[in-house]
């Protein structure tokens, strides 16, 4: 079992930053990939960014030239920094994790095995 506790979610000006943490313990031997997802209220959970265990990362569209993905494997830790942010990027973010039976690039919901409980983040206007 891998545990996942996200932290840095908060209110912020449209604009602004935001650096998100995750940071895991458990069976961390297990762990292979590591992504952010997010979640408004009434649409469907969905990938922000994710990063391999060798630091090969992919970012969906809405994330692309905005936000940086990184992990410290020494701390165990996913971060997720979250530049000029925008009212649209107002969700529950999620941190989750994918094993070693996944293939890069493990995109939907199903690909990950472990999941945090969230940290929410709104962007006002």
């Amino acid at each position: 079992q891998v545990q996942l506790v996200e932290s840095g979610g908060g209110l912020v000006q449209a604009g602004g930053s935001l650096r998100l943490a995750c940071a895991a313990s458990g069976s961390i031997f297990a762990i292979n990939c590591m992504g952010w997802f997010r979640q408004a209220p009434g649409k469907e959970r969905e990938l922000v960014a994710t990063i391999s265990s060798g630091a090969r990362t992919y970012y969906t569209d809405s994330a692309k030239g905005r936000f940086t993905i990184s992990r410290d494997n020494a701390k165990n830790t996913l971060y997720l920094q979250m530049n000029s942010l925008k009212p649209e990027d107002t969700s529950m973010y999620y941190c989750a994790v994918a094993t070693w039976k996944r293939r890069w690039i493990p995109i939907g919901v199903d690909d990950y095995d472990y999941w945090g409980q969230g940290t929410q983040v709104t962007v006002s206007s």
